[in-house]
């Protein structure tokens, strides 16, 4: 069963704000009423007790993570070497947009993706499950992948070869693979390739309001290339930095990664 913890988070402040503010207002006067001096007021309900502890600490959490930052955990690796298997990375929530939490109507315009930026999105085949890429093409921009080379608006992305990737932990089955470094933008990072396995090819424009993307693990990794492009309204946030890092199924902690800047 999936949980969706922001729609939890809303009912709980409104629930809690609710009882709180009808105590307020008419409940606690209704006690003194009923009540014969100060030592005879009756004692107040346990859920007005609850909801007034609760409901600023739900109010804070959730303000936090709707409209300022969210934390996420890195489940697979396509996204690898820039994010591996077990990192926690946190999102900025405002970067693309004020949004309003479960409608997710945005509210507020801060900004759109540029090429380059690594993304949160909303799976466009499966809204409830969370996606994270590399956005590649904008709106209007020319996309294409032929023998495991990107072209953006018929330019070729800078590509080098850099060194054969050792990997660790579960990310170990890709050691061998071509580690690169790729410039978009203006902007390097590293991507991995194998030469020897067959990928997908062709060439597509991005639609107005929509944007393609692609996995840094581009021989591993679930993209726009098979499923299309992501809407501008899945957009969750940008991702800015690893705060931790647990690789569960080699059961390792790797304190150099935390702090480390996504880009």
């Amino acid at each position: 069963m999936t949980f969706d913890l922001e729609l939890i988070l809303v009912l709980g402040t409104l629930v809690t704000g609710l009882i709180w503010l009808a105590d307020l207002v008419w409940w606690r006067k209704a006690r003194r009423a009923r009540g014969v001096g100060e030592a005879m007021v009756p004692a107040e309900p346990w859920y007005v007790d609850y909801a007034r502890s609760f409901f600023p600490v739900l109010l804070i959490v959730l303000v936090l993570r709707a409209f300022v930052a969210e934390p996420f955990r890195i489940p697979s690796g396509s996204m690898m070497p820039t994010l591996l298997v077990g990192d926690f990375i946190l999102v900025s929530k405002y970067s693309y947009g004020i949004r309003l939490p479960v409608l997710r109507t945005r509210v507020i315009d801060t900004g759109l993706p540029a090429r380059g930026d690594v993304a949160v999105f909303r799976y466009p085949e499966n809204p409830r499950e969370d996606y994270i890429k590399r956005i590649v093409g904008l709106p209007g921009d020319k996309v294409a992948f032929y023998g495991k080379q990107l072209y953006i608006n018929d330019v070729p992305v800078e590509q080098v070869f850099s060194e054969r990737y050792e990997g660790s932990g579960s990310g170990a089955v890709m050691t061998g693979a071509h580690l690169m470094q790729e410039r978009i933008n203006g902007v390097s990072h590293q991507v991995l390739l194998w030469p020897e396995r067959p990928s997908v090819e062709g060439e597509i424009t991005v639609p107005a309001g929509h944007y393609f993307t692609l996995g840094d693990n581009r021989d591993n990794s679930n993209d726009s290339r098979f499923w299309g492009f992501v809407p501008e309204a899945n957009l969750v946030g940008k991702a800015l930095f690893i705060w931790m890092h647990w690789d569960h199924g080699a059961r390792e902690m790797d304190f150099s990664r935390l702090g480390t800047r996504i880009r």
